[in-house]
């Protein structure tokens, strides 16, 4: 069974830092694309940034220069690292993974992030 566990999440001020973790079991960890997404309210879930297997990352423009993802194929483990934080950040965010081959697609049950101004 797929399991997603998100941490870290919580109240920051503008400006601030954060690192959130997910912490993935029941998968072969380094054979998903692993993703972090973000859903404010009333808006639509949103992708922030994925990381490969072997590391190649993408972001969206928004955060680019901002969030770093990152992974530990040895702890089943991805990380995003977010800086210099704006109330516009404020959303909860989902951990996600996908393996196309096997026609996967999972999700944590997310972690509030609020970034006060």
């Amino acid at each position: 069974q797929v399991q997603l566990v998100e941490s870290g999440g919580g109240l920051v001020q503008a400006g601030g830092s954060l690192r959130l973790s997910c912490a993935a079991s029941g998968i072969s960890f380094s054979l998903n694309t692993m993703g972090w997404y973000r859903q404010a309210p009333e808006k639509q879930r949103e992708l922030v940034a994925s990381i490969t297997g072997d590391g190649t990352t993408t972001y969206a423009d928004s955060v680019k220069g901002r969030f770093t993802i990152s992974r530990d194929n040895r702890k089943n483990t991805v990380y995003l690292h977010i800086l210099s934080l704006k109330p516009e950040d404020t959303a909860v965010y989902f951990c996600n993974a996908k393996r196309a081959l096997i026609n996967r697609n999972a999700w944590g049950q997310g972690t509030q992030v609020t970034v006060s101004s």
